[in-house]
């Protein structure tokens, strides 16, 4: 059985995995920016969007915007990005469930 990730074959071995996400990239195989950074940058995107939705609902409701088809995408558009977030974050947790029922 291969050892992707060397942890079996590296038992010895005194460099430890990083830990933190914004330090993954010491080793110079990682391409792209850490998970942690992507998901914290999603959550960001998502919740400016739910608070650009909420502005539009409120100045529709104000009289200080006149266009209904605005608001209705801007909400649109905030519960499909939470939508995809939450798709997300569903199958991180049956990861996580699948990774904790593992016998080691």
């Amino acid at each position: 059985m291969s050892d992707p990730l060397g942890l079996i074959s590296g038992a010895g071995n005194t460099n430890p995995l990083p830990l933190q996400g914004g330090q993954g990239n010491q080793h110079g195989n990682a391409q792209g920016p850490s998970f942690k950074s992507m998901l914290m940058d999603n959550l960001k995107e998502v919740s400016a969007l739910q608070a650009d939705a909420g502005k539009a609902a409120e100045d529709y409701m104000s009289g200080k915007r006149q266009d209904l088809e605005g608001v209705i995408a801007a909400t649109d558009q905030a519960d499909t990005a939470f939508k995809m977030l939450q798709a997300m974050r569903n199958q991180v947790m049956e990861a996580y469930n699948e990774v904790k029922q593992m016998r080691v």
